[in-house]
């Protein structure tokens, strides 16, 4: 049996999925006609106390469609340097928005809010207008880090203060609730707008959705439009969605506590160097003397155990519902035979 540890976004709908899926009312969702859609929507949308929700195929979608719903052509976006949006989206905001980076480097994905303030571009014409910032929780490139609530109320002040737009790339929005007891109500008080995924740790085939106010969802339906992001009867997908928001999130503890037991056998062996601190599904280690990053995937391989070499050094485990307890018991024993 494969153990896919590159992506939690390997996992496959579950029976109950399946059924909900097969079971689902659709239409036309481009005429705002798709009843399944309309409820995700508008479900997700409550759990975070904002007023509308736009279902979009892809969580790089609904990041682009927030910071072009933000911007002007010519503008900054602030974020940190290992960001999802500035390295894994293609040049996404250069080229849908028009618009510049700062990237910073901040601690393991995450700013804090006086990098943000010394980040804002003074008001001088030689200068791109600083106007949006955008916050990854958790940080993928950071090992799944989880932001303090308390730091995200300062990043939110200095927004307020500077007249700045927040967005927040939640694709693993869930783990960090899950793993630091935070509400979704406060981060909907937070942030200007919310991106999250359905499709990692919450287990749909495809989709993620963009909250916020009213007008700039009605606005950001437009911009889906001109990225070719309507969709027809996907209500069948969204299906999928709500049975994920219903059933998935509070056993999303069970991957943390996967991720943390193969952290623990492998702190053990003299050729794994610094591992990240594990705080929620994701996992991120180097290798030192005897193995690079590509050799050690190579050798998972063998056992039928799959993972991502991000670096030269540098392997990434990610554990998600289709790795069971049986598959790291055995991984675990794979790794004590290295």
């Amino acid at each position: 049996m494969i153990m896919d540890l590159r992506s939690d976004t390997f996992t496959k709908p579950t029976k109950g999925m399946l059924q909900a899926m097969f079971a689902a009312e659709v239409g036309d969702d481009v005429f705002g006609e798709d009843p399944t859609i309309n409820r995700l929507e508008a479900l997700s949308a409550d759990i975070f106390g904002k007023e509308a929700a736009l279902f979009c195929p892809s969580g790089t979608m609904t990041n682009q469609i927030a910071i072009k719903c933000h911007t002007q052509p010519g503008q900054e976006v602030i974020c940190d340097k290992l960001s999802h949006v500035y390295i894994y989206e293609g040049g996404g905001i250069a080229f849908n928005s028009g618009c510049q980076v700062k990237a910073i480097e901040g601690a393991r994905g995450r700013l804090n809010a006086s990098q943000v303030r010394e980040a804002i571009n003074p008001d001088d014409i030689h200068k791109a207008p600083t106007s949006l910032v955008s916050l990854e929780n958790t940080a993928n490139r950071g090992g799944g880090s989880c932001y303090e609530i308390a730091d995200l109320e300062e990043i939110k002040d200095v927004c307020r203060e500077n007249n700045l737009k927040l967005h927040l790339d939640g694709a693993r929005l869930f783990n960090a609730l899950i793993a630091t007891n935070q509400t979704t109500e406060t981060y909907g008080k937070l942030f200007d707008s919310i991106s999250i995924c359905l499709s990692k740790g919450l287990g749909t085939p495809v989709g993620s959705l963009l909250l916020g106010r009213e007008a700039f969802i009605h606005q950001a339906r437009r911009v889906r439009k001109v990225l070719g992001g309507g969709m027809r009867q996907a209500g069948y997908l969204a299906a999928a969605g709500i049975y994920a928001l219903e059933n998935n999130i509070a056993r999303l503890q069970d991957d943390h506590n996967h991720a943390k037991l193969i952290a623990e056998a492998l702190v053990k062996k003299s050729f794994v160097g610094k591992i990240l601190p594990v705080e929620t599904n994701i996992l991120i280690f180097e290798l030192v003397d005897r193995y690079s990053a590509g050799e050690f995937a190579a050798e998972l391989d063998k056992f039928g155990v799959k993972v991502i070499p991000i670096s030269a050094k540098q392997v990434r485990m990610v554990t998600h519902l289709d790795v069971s307890p049986e598959m790291v018991a055995n991984l675990i024993s794979i790794i004590k035979s290295f």
